[in-house]
């Protein structure tokens, strides 16, 4: 009895000590597991984390207007205005007053093709007339030195690439009807059109156009720039006067006064440059607004600012890569 006895504890000390020992090692791989979720949650902390800092990392690059790769630089064709203005003003030019824009700029004759060039690439920088520019979300007019391109930065002059919208003509040949769309482009009237084309006035204290009853026909050729100013004030000017035809042909600046020079061809031409001391010789020019000629990127290119240096370098040849740019 006292066999049977000792045996059945034995057995029970015995299955006592297996639990335990199970106990243990459950223990043990529960905190293994729990080792192991800690460590995937660290992961994928750590991850998220990192996703995070590139995700803000990009986010910083575009708000800095960072962008990199070779420049694809657009140009206008030699003859305009626009760019002969462009490339004194920024001072793409040599000792000798001599246009230095780069060999490997793009050239588009003509500002809608400058715009439409520059919308489709956005390794691309153009330049064009402000009034051309505004409103169209084609493309991107960026800040130069910090200042944005509108009609109130050109006026006060803080806005540095601005210039001057002409017609020249030789003094005393103008017909009536030449002479009374010319008074009405100078009037209060005249003056509120170049202001709704994203022009700026001339004259801010421009007095109330007077009619008079003339008819014939005016012809005008010149500056791409400013003949979309002169073709809205001839709409204007016809529900004044609808007996006056008034033809306008954008040719570029030097075209239209080359024509306004030789006798018959047009009335007067249109430029949007100061005249050259030759033209002067021949003709009376007249600032019927003034203009900010915008620096022009496609609306992808994050950059939003520009300093006038870098775009000088930029049209030397001197700045190729948009790294580089400040």
């Amino acid at each position: 009895m006292k066999k049977i006895l000792s045996l059945l504890l034995a057995l029970v000390l015995v299955f006592s000590l297996v639990a335990c020992g199970n106990n243990g090692d459950t223990k043990d791989e529960s905190k293994g597991e729990d080792t192991k979720t800690e460590e995937s949650k660290d992961d994928t902390t750590a991850e998220e984390s990192k996703d995070d800092t590139a995700a803000e990392e990009s986010k910083d690059d575009a708000a800095g207007g960072k962008a990199e790769g070779e420049i694809n630089v657009i140009s206008r064709e030699d003859g305009s205005g626009t760019r002969s203005a462009f490339v004194e003003i920024v001072g793409v030019v040599d000792g000798d007053g001599n246009d230095m824009t780069a060999q490997s700029a793009v050239i588009q004759d003509g500002t809608g093709k400058v715009i439409e060039t520059v919308s489709k690439d956005k390794a691309s920088i153009g330049y064009a007339s402000l009034g051309s520019v505004e409103g169209n979300d084609s493309v991107k007019a960026l800040k130069v030195n910090g200042v944005e391109p509108t009609p109130d930065t050109v006026l006060d002059g803080s806005y540095s690439i601005q210039r001057p919208l002409n017609i020249a003509y030789k003094d005393g040949s103008l017909s009536e009807a030449a002479q009374n769309f010319i008074d009405f482009m100078m009037s209060k009237e005249g003056q509120e059109v170049a202001v709704e084309k994203g022009f700026v006035k001339s004259d801010p204290n421009a007095k109330a156009f007077e009619k008079k009853d003339v008819k014939g026909t005016v012809k005008v050729s010149g500056s791409t720039s400013v003949g979309p100013l002169v073709q809205a004030a001839a709409e204007e000017y016809k529900k004044i006067n609808p007996n006056v035809e008034i033809v306008v042909n954008q040719t570029g600046s030097s075209a239209g006064m080359k024509d306004a020079m030789a006798d018959g061809v047009v009335d007067f031409g249109m430029a949007s440059r100061e005249l050259k001391d030759e033209e002067k010789a021949v003709l009376k020019p007249l600032v019927i607004a003034k203009d900010g000629i915008a620096v022009i990127v496609s609306p992808d290119n994050p950059m939003e600012d520009i300093s006038l240096d870098s775009v000088k370098g930029i049209y030397l040849g001197e700045i190729t890569d948009w790294k580089d740019v400040k």
